[in-house]
């Protein structure tokens, strides 16, 4: 009885891929990107026009947030100003309090 052949037959994988046929893409190919519709450079134009100008909406929106804003820091600031007053009435009655309460010990 002779020994087994453990060898094991080399398979190129060029010449397998090559025998299986042509490889069935997903998808468009690069001819189809550079075949594509392009627009002319006066199509171009007339969008980045567009996009400088905005949309009237949001336009009228942000000027309505502006207002909104501004009624807000009015407010803001008369409730600062006319409480700048009162904070200080309040600092100088925690003062009094922390020298009442250090005299206890």
């Amino acid at each position: 009885m002779g020994k087994r052949s453990n060898r094991v037959a080399y398979m190129n994988p060029v010449a397998m891929a090559r025998s299986r046929g042509p490889v069935q893409s997903s998808g468009p190919t690069i001819q189809d990107y550079l075949n594509r519709a392009r627009p002319t450079w006066e199509e171009v134009k007339e969008q980045l026009e567009k996009k400088k100008k905005g949309s009237k909406a949001l336009a009228e929106f942000e000027e309505k947030m502006n207002e909104n804003w501004k009624k807000e820091l009015e407010k803001h600031r008369e409730k600062l100003l006319s409480g700048s007053e009162s904070s200080s009435k309040r600092r100088q009655r925690k003062k009094k309090e922390k020298k009442k309460s250090g005299r206890f010990f």
